[in-house]
């Protein structure tokens, strides 16, 4: 099992989240971009404004690492039209993968006709300029019932409205890494969750995205079934160490 080309190597802190001057924080995203590279991961995922500075690094490289970007990160809650102008912008820049955060509280609402359209109409934007598209339902902030409703609310929505051969280039995604929990309960991906994940989003594939920290632990992820690992300690996981990374 070559475990980097299931790795998506992540970083998504701002600088200020990160408590560093701008210049600095573009110093540690560079570096994040060249380990990518030099571990030959299968992604790196970036913030949108540095979408291009990955790009450039990677063709001077002339390697075959992917270049993702988040849209409407962390809360999901912009409207479809921002949410679809900013994965626009992303793809004139030249990302290749588009990871939107669903808006999960509208979910929770009720709103599902919401979160349908907008599930739609980002799926075909990322479709049409032939990105892989994902979307984060932040597990963290769902109950087990409601992991499995947006968990088939979007497989359906994608079964409805797109080609078979298309299915596998729309995730459904565990977390975004930033959900703030309460008494250390688990903000990312867990075992339970990505079974549930993965029993009600097939034939979609599912990336688990938070919480992964071991070489263990995201072989075990792989066997039940997921296709992709976000992780913001991805050289460790790959070289059998336990990353102290927070998502």
């Amino acid at each position: 099992m070559n475990i980097r080309q299931y790795l998506d190597s992540t970083y998504l802190k701002t600088a200020a989240q990160a408590g560093l001057s701008e210049a600095d924080n573009t110093i540690v995203v560079t570096d994040c971009i060249q380990e990518a590279i030099d571990e030959n991961f299968k992604l790196i995922m970036i913030r949108p404004d540095q979408v291009v500075l990955a790009k450039q690094m990677i063709v001077n490289s002339r390697s075959g690492v992917q270049v993702g970007t988040v849209i409407d990160f962390p809360k999901g809650q912009s409207s479809l039209e921002e949410k679809l102008a900013e994965a626009a912008l992303a793809i004139e820049n030249g990302a290749d993968e588009l990871d939107f955060v669903c808006d999960y509280e509208s979910f929770k609402a009720g709103n599902t006709e919401l979160v349908k359209n907008e599930v739609v109409q980002g799926t075909k934007l990322g479709l049409e300029n032939g990105k892989i598209v994902k979307w984060i339902i932040e597990v963290a902030a769902l109950n087990d019932k409601q992991i499995i409703q947006i968990a088939t609310l979007i497989k359906n929505c994608i079964i409805s409205n797109f080609e078979e051969d298309q299915y596998c280039s729309v995730f459904v995604k565990s977390s975004t890494g930033f959900y703030k929990t309460e008494d250390g309960f688990p903000n990312g991906a867990t075992v339970p969750t990505i079974i549930m994940m993965l029993e009600n989003a097939s034939p979609l594939p599912v990336k688990a995205a938070g919480g992964v920290r071991t070489y263990a632990e995201a072989k075990e992820m792989i066997n039940l079934g997921v296709k992709r690992i976000g992780t913001s300690g991805a050289k460790a996981i790959a070289n059998g160490a336990v990353t102290e990374s927070e998502y």
